[in-house]
Formats: structure tokens, C-alpha cells, sequence
């Protein structure tokens, strides 16, 4: 159970997950481009020229091991592992951007559920969710895979635009899976 083995080819329904790599720049930038206004909400920023760096950032790892999500052959967004803790056997799952013409489809169960159920196999055993205060469209996505509110971490993180965020913390533990998700899994 390491960073590398999270960071594997994944898939569920529709829904196919790659590790980033240099030839995904081009498709992810225009999926990201396809909603403008959905970005002063995320802690960073995959637009304009902000883009270039933030995709840099996502291939270098770090922290963070991402992905870029393809519905068919065409890139409709990005999520990443981050977090990871393998002694503790905790990981979350974040800064995921789906493109305006999934939402709402069923698509962001087939991502989660792709990646809840490679956490769970390789013996990870809490999951956590990291979101704006804001974005509510997030939290209640993120609460219909079952995940439990834990609490709000108040101004704790400075977006890209300033702003200094509250960060709502929800969690979901093996078990807890909604009967949605599960039926992606």
C-alpha cells in the first residue's frame, strides 16, 4: 500500500481513470474551460494562464497523484488521490473537475466508485473529502456516495483567488457506501 499503487488505471460504467501525463494537458485544459464560472470556488485554478502551472504541479506528484478522468477517448476532467497516509491506511479523494455535460448524470458515482473500491482493496479503511464551504454542489455529490459530515475546518486554507476558506471535512468508511455507489462498484 503505497502512493504508487493508488495511482493505478481505474475504471467503472463510463467512467475511465489514467494518470495524468503531458499528452492529457491539451483535452484536460479544454474540459476545464468549459465552465469558467466554477472556478473561484476550488483552491486552485485550471484556467487561462493559471492553467500551465497547475498542471505542472499535478504531474510533478508531490502530495498529490492525479488523474485524468475520459469519458470514451475524450478527457472530461481530473480528480486526484491525496492525503495518502498508508501507515494509518487513510487517503482522500479531491480536487476533482468534471465538465458541465457529466454532472448530474451518474458519471461522478462511476469515478468515486472506481477509486472508493481500489482504496478499500488495498486495505485503506477511511477516505476523506476536503471541500470549500461554498461549494455546495460538492458536498451534497460527495454526501450521496454516503459519506458522514464531520465538521468544518474554519479559515484554514488561502485559494488561488485570496479568498480564505472555511473547508468542510466529510469521510467515508467501508460499509458506509450509499446503495448508488455501490451499484457502481
Amino acid at each position: 500500500m503505497t502512493p504508487e499503487t493508488l495511482h493505478v488505471p481505474l475504471a467503472a460504467g463510463p467512467a475511465r481513470l489514467v494518470p495524468l501525463a503531458e499528452a492529457h494537458r491539451e483535452g484536460l485544459r479544454a474540459a476545464c474551460a468549459a465552465d469558467t464560472e466554477i472556478w473561484p470556488i476550488y483552491s486552485t485554478n485550471l484556467t487561462g494562464e493559471d492553467f500551465d502551472r497547475e498542471f505542472d504541479t499535478k504531474l510533478a506528484g508531490g502530495g498529490q497523484r492525479a488523474f485524468a478522468v475520459l469519458d470514451g477517448d475524450g478527457i472530461v476532467g481530473c480528480t486526484s488521490w491525496y492525503g495518502i497516509d498508508p501507515g494509518n491506511r487513510v487517503v482522500a479523494i479531491g480536487y476533482t473537475y468534471l465538465a458541465p455535460h457529466v454532472r448530474g448524470s451518474g458519471f461522478n458515482f462511476a469515478v468515486k466508485a472506481a477509486m472508493v473500491r481500489h482504496a478499500w482493496a488495498l486495505g485503506f479503511h477511511r477516505i476523506h473529502f476536503d471541500v470549500d464551504v461554498r461549494n455546495t454542489r460538492s458536498q451534497a455529490a460527495i454526501r450521496k456516495l454516503g459519506a458522514k459530515h464531520e465538521g468544518i475546518l474554519r479559515r484554514n486554507k488561502i485559494t488561488w483567488t485570496g479568498h480564505i476558506r472555511d473547508t468542510v471535512i466529510l469521510s467515508l468508511l467501508p460499509g458506509e457506501e450509499s446503495d448508488a455507489l455501490r451499484a457502481w462498484m
